[in-house]
C-alpha cells in the first residue's frame, strides 16, 4: 500500500510582503521534508497575504512569474512537492484566485482556478472560474484541487471524486465564526465522496481579518486525522488511496450515483418553474 506523508501549515501571512510570506513558506518547507512530509499545502493566497481588494488595487501583476519562480526554487530546494495559492490573470486580463501542485523538482504538475468567491470584496475583486477539477498523481496517490469556498460545495468535491481523485488539497482563508465548517462540513464533504480532505487555514489577524485557524485532514471515512487550533502550527498526516479505495468499496456512492436521474429532477424543476412564471393570475 502507498502511503505519503502530507504536511499541512497553518500561519499568519503578512499582507503583500511577498518576502517574507515566501520564508515563512520555506521555513516550513524544510521543517516538512526533515520530518519525512512529502507533500507541504500551504494557505489560500498565502504568498501576497489575503485581502482581495489591496491585492487587486496594490499587487503589480509583472510580479507574478517571479513569486511563482521563487516557491518552485523552495519545492526543488527543499525536494518536497508544494502547494501554493496565488491570484492569476487571464489572457483576456480578469484576475482568479489559483493554486498549483509543485513536484519536488519544482515542477507544475496541475493548476486549478476558484470557481465558487465568497464575499463582496472577493467578487469586487476576482472573476469565478468555470474548469473542473482535474487530477493528477502526486506521490502515487490521485490528487485534485478546490480552493476554500468550493468546499462548501457537494459538487466540487463530488466532481473531484468522480475524475478518480483520492486526495483533495484545499488552500483556504477562513474567518473566525465558519467554526462549523472544518469541523463538520468538511468531515462530510471527506465522507460522503469517500476520499481525504486536506484544508489549510491562515491564522491570526491580516489586514483587520481574523482568521480561525482550525486546518484539518479528514479521511474518506469522514475521522479526523489531525487538526488545529488557532495558532501557527504544522500538521502531518499519513494518507493512502487505499483508504479511499476501501471506503468505496464499503458503501459503493460514486458507482451507485444516478446522475440521469438527477438531471431529469432538475429539468422537471425548472419546467415547473417556468410554467408556473407563464400562468396568468
Amino acid at each position: 500500500m502507498i502511503t505519503v506523508k502530507l504536511a499541512l501549515m497553518q500561519a499568519n501571512s503578512s499582507v503583500l510582503d511577498i518576502e517574507r510570506n515566501c520564508a515563512a513558506i520555506d521555513r516550513a518547507a524544510q521543517r516538512a521534508a526533515e520530518a519525512g512530509a512529502a507533500v507541504l499545502l500551504t494557505p489560500e493566497l498565502f504568498p501576497v497575504g489575503y485581502a482581495p481588494l489591496r491585492i487587486r488595487a496594490e499587487l503589480d501583476p509583472e510580479t507574478l512569474p517571479g513569486i511563482r519562480r521563487t516557491l518552485a526554487g523552495i519545492a526543488a530546494a527543499r525536494r518536497i512537492a508544494l502547494v501554493y495559492s496565488l491570484p492569476a490573470v487571464t489572457a483576456d486580463g480578469q484576475w482568479q484566485i489559483t493554486a498549483t501542485v509543485l513536484d519536488g523538482r519544482g515542477d507544475e504538475l496541475l493548476s486549478y482556478a476558484k470557481v465558487h468567491l465568497f464575499g463582496p470584496e472577493e467578487r469586487r475583486a476576482f472573476s469565478p472560474a468555470e474548469a473542473a477539477p482535474a487530477v493528477v498523481d502526486v506521490g502515487g496517490i490521485k490528487t485534485s484541487l478546490a480552493i476554500c469556498y468550493d468546499v462548501e460545495f457537494p459538487e466540487t468535491v463530488r466532481a473531484a471524486a468522480a475524475a478518480g481523485a483520492h486526495l483533495l488539497l484545499v488552500p483556504t482563508a477562513l474567518a473566525h465564526g465558519f467554526e462549523s465548517v472544518p469541523q463538520l462540513l468538511l468531515r462530510a464533504r471527506a465522507l460522503e465522496s469517500q476520499l481525504t480532505v486536506a484544508y489549510a487555514n491562515h491564522s491570526g489577524e491580516e489586514d483587520g481579518c481574523t482568521f480561525l485557524g482550525g486546518s484539518v485532514i479528514a479521511g474518506p471515512d469522514g475521522g479526523l486525522l489531525a487538526a488545529a487550533g488557532p495558532h501557527p502550527e504544522l500538521l502531518y498526516a499519513e494518507v493512502s488511496a487505499e483508504a479511499a479505495r476501501q471506503a468505496r468499496d464499503a458503501v459503493p456512492y460514486l458507482r451507485e450515483r444516478r446522475p440521469d436521474v438527477y438531471r431529469a429532477w432538475e429539468e422537471a424543476r425548472r419546467a415547473e418553474e417556468d410554467g408556473g412564471a407563464a400562468t396568468p393570475s
